[in-house]
């Protein structure tokens, strides 16, 4: 479904008109205001005409005084109804793009792990933001001016051609070259348009990532080499926009250029008839109007077409990413409610590409109320483990049972709220702290979030903020450190109340004093609740009753921390490591 050939498509302008239905009420009105519009357009040339022939030539001042009213009233006409029509196309075009944004935003928010990890995240914001613009214009500055101006231009030569048909032929003898300037223009300016579209893309992405990691650029002192990549795409952008600025301004002085020599034929072909009395100077002074009146539409049709393309180039783009296959399946009808917690890998298979797989015929099973812990080196498949139990991506081989039951049979909604995630890497929202642990579910009070808090320890720091509760922690919770934005996500998952509980080595980052506060969140968040625990710091673990040891997508070794010391194997190898830096840490202060 491209529309790099054509400036129109008629499969993605029905795909648009979708969302132009709720509000065909404005759409039938602006087509009526726009064929309003054209048939007023020739009228005042035909006026000018009467005026100069008929009571300028005749010395009629009564006649003359009652024609230049009805010339006001038209001009007045049609201001307003330019007005109504401006205030509608506008009005049209937003209410479109609010839909169809709101409509693709559901639909992202659904996509798998598996887009997100392919998709840079400035495309993405390019096909919400910039694409959806353009789209707004094929509605204010495309079709619907195209249809206006092409019927103004059919109007205005069938009444030239009325009035005086040799006159017409002469003064229109420039409108072959015109269309021939006009094709070339429309040609090659959708080429720079599609450049200009995709180097705004680049800039997006480009942007988007180093702003995300400005304090990487600073620390390893790459501003200089990144400052240069960016003039590089900057630079791409700038003469993407030139050319198509180049052709713009060829093109227009080659319309005037026209425009004259039109207008040039008309005074002398028609003055000349003029003074032989063939033609009267009312029609000579009208032909001029008529030739402004042609040439003007002629002009913009180039430009509304380029508009239009620019419009079919983003809804193309919109639709393709509205299109994805990447979707989340859920196809679950059983409501997870009043789970007991079993949890149970059933010879899983899982690769994030094909034939690399991360976990290798795994299975396990964790009894409803326990809490389990589960260690191995980087890239163990640990993490894993967690998006597959919350589905963010889909198993090749086997199956995952939650209670007995294939997770693929629930709800997926459902499914995700029993299950709260304490992740390394904690996000926070540019919002208030109550905000981010409430996450705007409205049955959860402020008062109940204070609770929350002083039970993990949080609110000890919390209470010395400026606002309190409605203190803003800043993008991605920036204004806080390592620790607090962790306490915070345990008070998160507590407030509301998961019946399983998955911690991703959410200890492994903070300081001791923190870690101690960060144990006892632990301790309170598990309690009662079967708990899968990432760990990183062995010695958190330590009194777990469970320890499960992973290697290449595998469990190999299985057991408490004194059984697996004992065998001497991967689990007490990491964990002599650890013990020795934490001895030489010791002795170091």
């Amino acid at each position: 479904m491209s529309s790099s050939g054509s400036a129109f498509n008629w499969k993605l302008l029905k795909r648009v008109m979708v969302f132009v239905m709720p509000f065909k009420l404005f759409f039938i009105l602006t087509i009526i205001i726009t064929l309003a519009l054209a048939a007023l357009a020739p009228v005042m040339p035909w006026l000018t005409q009467i005026a100069l022939d008929d009571y300028i030539a005749k010395d009629e001042m009564q006649g003359l005084l009652r024609i230049t009213l009805i010339m006001s009233a038209v001009l007045l006409t049609q201001g307003i109804l330019q007005y109504i029509y401006t205030t509608l196309t506008n009005r049209l075009g937003q209410e479109v793009i609010y839909s169809m944004r709101k409509t693709l935003f559901e639909r992202i928010v659904r996509f798998s792990s598996s887009y997100f990890d392919k998709t840079p995240v400035g495309i993405t914001i390019t096909r919400l933001v910039s694409d959806m613009e353009t789209i707004a214009d094929i509605f204010s500055d495309g079709i619907i001016l195209i249809i206006s101006d092409l019927l103004q231009v059919v109007v205005i030569i069938v009444i030239m051609f009325y009035i005086d048909f040799k006159l017409a032929c002469i003064s229109l003898v420039t409108l072959p070259v015109l269309m021939i300037a006009t094709r070339v223009f429309q040609k090659n300016i959708r080429i720079t348009f599609n450049d200009v579209r995709t180097q705004v893309a680049r800039l997006n992405e480009f942007i988007q990532e180093h702003l995300t990691a400005m304090r990487i650029v600073q620390i390893f002192n790459r501003e200089e080499q990144e400052m240069h990549k960016f003039e590089k795409i900057n630079a791409s952008h700038r003469d993407a926009n030139i050319r198509s600025i180049w052709f713009y301004s060829l093109f227009f002085p080659v319309v005037e250029i026209l425009s004259a020599t039109s207008i040039g034929l008309i005074v002398w072909y028609g003055g000349g008839s003029a003074i032989k009395g063939l033609a009267s100077f009312g029609i000579l002074v009208a032909f001029i109007q008529y030739i402004n009146q042609l040439f003007r539409p002629i002009r913009q049709l180039a430009d509304k077409f380029n508009t239009l393309q620019m419009g079919m180039v983003s809804s193309e783009r919109i639709f393709k990413l509205y299109d994805e296959t990447h979707s989340e399946v859920n196809e679950g009808k059983l409501v997870a409610e009043n789970i007991k917690g079993k949890i149970e890998f059933r010879n899983v298979w899982f690769a994030y590409k094909e034939n690399g797989w991360i976990l290798r015929d795994l299975s396990f099973v964790i009894p409803a109320g326990q809490s389990v812990a589960i260690v191995g080196h980087t890239g163990a498949g640990k993490t894993t483990i967690i998006n597959l139990i919350n589905r963010l991506y889909e198993i090749q081989k086997g199956s995952i049972l939650i209670d007995d039951v294939d997770i693929r049979e629930y709800d997926l909604q459902s499914l995700r709220k029993v299950i709260g995630i304490v992740l390394q890497d904690v996000f926070l929202f540019s919002d208030s702290i109550y905000q981010n642990v409430a996450l705007y579910d409205s049955s959860i009070t402020e008062s109940e979030v204070q609770l929350i808090l002083e039970k993990t320890g949080a609110w000890e720091f919390i209470s010395q903020l400026p606002e309190g509760l409605d203190y803003n922690p800043g993008e991605r919770g920036g204004l806080l450190s390592t620790g607090q934005r962790q306490l915070i996500s345990f008070a998160r998952v507590l407030a509301h109340k998961p019946q399983l509980i998955i911690l991703d080595e959410a200890t492994s980052s903070v300081d001791s004093e923190l870690e101690h506060l960060l144990v006892k969140a632990t301790e309170m968040v598990t309690q009662g609740r079967t708990s899968l625990i990432i760990a990183h710091r062995l010695s958190t673990i330590k009194n777990a009753s469970r320890i499960m040891v992973m290697e290449r997508g595998k469990i190999i070794e299985e057991g408490n921390h004194q059984t697996l010391l004992a065998l001497k194997g991967v689990y007490s190898h990491l964990y002599n490591i650890q013990f020795r830096v934490m001895e030489a840490q010791d002795s170091g202060s």
